[in-house]
């Protein structure tokens, strides 16, 4: 096919194929239960951010799951690079994509489920960046809801594997968008702790000092980390804790971070104002700027300038 198509393309099995073409059988068990685990990173413009940590962390979710992927992390590396570079001409200058690599167990053999696959099934593909539609974000901050739905337990299925069976988070989410259509869920555990959010983890900050759920409840982020590592640079005191509810009212700043998002501020929980209620508070707004300095690119801009498109 021709090195730059009007239509995104995706790498499926060994092809790289324009989308509509990257079809995965109603057999194939990603499908059927959900066996399977992803990964995925953003660009900053137009260049990936982190690729190995990401595709590091989806090898761990595979030796989790005991799928083989039948591939190197260096090769799925590249083609990660190839998918993206062969997509970019499709945004602008100031849009950005998610480029996800997604691996499942395959597909069921007829009459021999749960014991022959035909082979793991390997994607990659890109999504743009949801500038527009979180550029309000940024503005007004993010309103949290915390659900009465509980956080799967570690001890039943480990949230540090990124796997597709996110109904636990997406019940979470449809309870506190009945809430408030624009709300955003984070859970918490059996015992009442803060674990995280669809795709994001949570960060408060009391007296000067920055906290988060410990690793071990939640899927430890890549932006998580790397905000973990600028406040060391910065000199604010961290750790990572128990915190419950009550924490979370109490808080003077808080934020979530995610892929797509990196750093964004948390303007209320359960209809209740964080602090003052202006965002971003002082520590968030340094985090911001280390991060951005970090990436050198100026994120938040990126999406505020969405505002006015």
């Amino acid at each position: 096919m021709a090195q730059l198509s009007n239509e995104r393309v995706a790498y499926i099995n060994g092809k790289v194929v324009p989308e509509s073409q990257a079809l995965v059988s109603f057999r194939d068990r990603s499908f059927t239960y959900g066996d399977a685990v992803f990964d995925t990173t953003r660009t900053f413009a137009h260049k990936m951010f982190k690729v190995k940590e990401h595709i590091d962390r989806l090898y761990r979710s595979l030796r989790y799951v005991q799928i083989d992927p039948g591939i190197s992390p260096s090769e799925l590396a590249k083609i990660s690079e190839e998918v993206c570079e062969r997509n970019l001409h499709l945004i602008g200058k100031d849009e950005d994509y998610w480029v996800t690599q997604r691996i499942s167990r395959g597909v069921d053999v007829p009459g021999d489920e749960f014991t022959a696959h035909s082979g793991p099934t390997v994607i990659v593909e890109c999504r743009p960046l949801p500038l527009k539609a979180r550029a309000k974000l940024f503005r007004d901050g993010i309103r949290i809801v915390v659900p009465s739905v509980r956080r799967a337990p570690a001890q039943s299925f480990s949230p540090r594997a990124k796997s597709h069976n996110y109904l636990n988070l997406i019940m979470a989410d449809l309870e506190a968008r009945s809430q408030d259509k624009e709300a955003w869920a984070v859970l918490l555990d059996l015992d009442g702790n803060v674990t995280e959010g669809m795709g994001s983890n949570y960060f408060m900050v009391q007296d000067g000092r920055l906290m988060t759920p410990r690793a071990k409840n939640v899927l430890p982020g890549i932006s998580r980390q790397t905000v973990i590592d600028m406040a060391a640079k910065l000199g604010i005191p961290f750790e990572e804790r128990d915190l419950d509810q009550y924490d979370m009212l109490t808080a003077d700043e808080a934020f979530l971070t995610s892929t797509s998002l990196c750093i964004c501020p948390v303007s209320s929980v359960n209809g209740a104002k964080v602090g003052d209620g202006k965002v971003p508070g002082p520590v968030t707004q340094k985090l911001c700027k280390a991060y951005s300095e970090f990436v050198n690119f100026d994120f938040v801009a990126q999406y505020l300038r969405h505002l006015k498109a």
